[in-house]
């Protein structure tokens, strides 16, 4: 019988991390080695659970030694006489093995097990969640779908649909405490690189009529006009979630960023981070909180060309110091270009009386031109162009719903608040071409910045 044991790994940072580990042989050397059968956690977490984690857990492993003992003594019977029913469905799904097994490396089952341990319910939220699980990685659907398919495992899912539905409740309640659980057994595991920190936002909608405290009506990014809600999401540099948090549906993308970005640098010992996030994200209070005072994160983020300063448009359209993927000057039929520059800016910072305060910050400013993103921007607007005109020629026929898109290229266009209908005021509705050979400029353009003033610039389209 081999022994499993309690493993105490000393950190770089002081920290003690626990581990139960078995030992075997070596086929090829014949030398001992050990491998990690359950990561636990850092001791001083563990601290406030366990009053002696050391003794806690050497008694597991105790424990599940004589259960691995007593796992290689099986008897199996089996009925050579037994048919399957004329209609049953004899198919199952076994590529959920593998997902299994790294549900398993988790330690999610402890886990959930762990906290349903004291609850009034008596399903199994650990059986519910692996059905879950499995049912968003290959084949992905609503949690009553989930429930439909789950014959397609040889699990025992042994629960009912509206079980499924009461332990989201539950499971709700120990989101934050299952996310950073997950982060310590990932750590502990498998390491983990967080150096850099991606972050972005979503929504998911509601089929309701009525919004209420988180449910609110917001910019949705399905164009749907119903209730939504947001979801922050932030991921190490492996693209593995660390964090999520949910917000009502009516925040705005950039008003969530300090606090899943501050949840994540104050509970999961991230150290310095470069937070990487698109241009919804990118305002002086949110560099500022990043760079400002004994803080020293970084930041890359996509910047708007069209909507930036006048100077920044001037650098953009000045074909000096472009270069192509080679990093050689480019050709004049060239489809790729980019140029960098770094460059003191002045953001706007919110003080905590509410006023204003110019502050300066050092970065590197990337542009990008592509020929292909150029074409596609034009032929969308092609199709808006139309509209316009359309809308030009015969008012009447649209309202503000139907001529989104469309309505920024006209001048004189008047909207009722309250209905919608396009108004007929004194001055007709015109196109306006200055409108489109202003946006036509920057076709193509993108950048970012970024405070990394030494970061390399990335090559290729």
């Amino acid at each position: 019988m081999t022994n499993l044991n309690l493993k105490q790994s000393p950190r770089e940072n002081g920290r003690v991390y626990l581990s139960i580990e078995k030992g075997y042989r070596d086929q090829a050397t014949g030398k001992p080695k050990a491998k990690t059968i359950k990561s636990l956690g850092y001791l001083d977490v563990l601290q406030k659970e366990y009053a002696d984690p050391i003794a806690h857990f050497k008694e597991v492993a105790r424990k599940m030694t004589e259960e691995d003992a007593a796992k290689k003594k099986l008897t199996l019977t089996v009925n050579m006489d037994e048919t399957l029913p004329m209609d049953a469905e004899g198919r199952r799904n076994f590529g959920y093995a593998a997902i299994l097994k790294i549900y398993h490396e988790l330690g999610l089952d402890d886990f959930f097990k762990n906290k349903a341990r004291h609850e009034p319910f008596k399903f199994n939220t650990n059986s519910i969640m692996m059905l879950l699980v499995i049912s968003r990685l290959l084949s992905p659907g609503s949690k009553k779908k989930a429930f439909e398919e789950k014959g397609k495992y040889f699990e025992r899912f042994d629960f009912s649909l509206v079980d499924v539905y009461r332990a989201l409740s539950h499971f709700a309640k120990i989101a934050n405490e299952c996310q950073r659980y997950l982060h310590e057994q990932i750590v502990g595991r498998y390491g983990r690189d967080t150096k850099t920190i991606y972050y972005d936002v979503t929504n998911f909608y509601f089929e309701i009529d009525e919004a209420d405290e988180l449910r609110k009506f917001g910019k949705s990014k399905e164009n749907r006009h119903n209730p939504i809600v947001q979801m922050g999401l932030a991921m190490d540099a492996d693209g593995i979630p660390i964090h999520y948090e949910l917000f009502p549906g009516n925040k705005l993308d950039k008003e969530t960023f300090r606090s899943v970005i501050g949840e994540v640098r104050r509970k999961y010992d991230t150290g310095r981070v470069v937070v990487v996030a698109d241009i919804g994200i990118i305002t002086g209070d949110n560099i500022n909180y990043l760079t400002g005072g004994k803080n020293l994160n970084g930041y890359v983020f996509s910047f708007s060309v069209r909507g930036g300063a006048e100077a920044f448009k001037g650098y953009v359209l000045d074909s000096e110091g472009y270069v192509g993927t080679d990093g050689k000057p480019i050709r004049e039929d060239a489809e790729f270009k980019m140029k960098s520059r770094r460059i003191a800016r002045d953001i706007n910072v919110t003080l905590t009386s509410g006023k204003t305060a110019k502050r300066t910050v050092y970065e590197k400013q990337v542009v990008f031109w592509a020929k292909k993103y150029a074409d596609k921007a034009r032929a969308e607007r092609g199709e808006l162009i139309k509209k316009a005109k359309a809308l030009e020629a015969d008012p009447q026929k649209y309202n503000k719903a139907t001529s989104y898109g469309a309505a920024k290229y006209l001048k004189n266009l008047e909207v009722d608040t309250e209905t919608g209908e396009i108004l007929l005021a004194k001055l007709r509705p015109q196109f306006d071409s200055g409108k489109v050979a202003e946006e036509e400029k920057y076709d193509g353009y993108y950048s970012i910045v970024t405070s990394e003033l030494d970061m390399s610039d990335p090559v290729g389209d």
